[in-house]
């Protein structure tokens, strides 16, 4: 290990220890952005965009066949009746 990495994390010998560090390293972490209200708009707008491209996805899918039903109708309208 690098000498500057050894004097900035000093070594554990119990393995409990390491781990136990690295709970409270993540709680903090957590607790930190939850306090963060910038972190929530920005999770906000992700929820928000994420909704709004699943309704868009699904109005193609369920106005795709009434679209393509009236296209070939127009369609058949145009050529005389002609299947298109």
């Amino acid at each position: 290990m690098h000498q500057a990495v050894r004097d900035v994390l000093p070594l554990k010998n119990n393995p409990d220890e390491v781990c136990e560090m690295t709970l409270q390293t993540i709680k903090a972490s957590v607790l930190k952005f939850a306090k963060d209200e910038d972190g929530l708009t920005i999770v906000e707008y992700a929820v928000a965009g994420g909704l709004i491209t699943v309704l868009v996805a699904a109005a193609f899918v369920l106005l795709g066949g009434a679209v393509n039903t009236k296209i070939r109708a127009l369609c058949q309208a145009v050529n005389g009746n002609v299947a298109c």
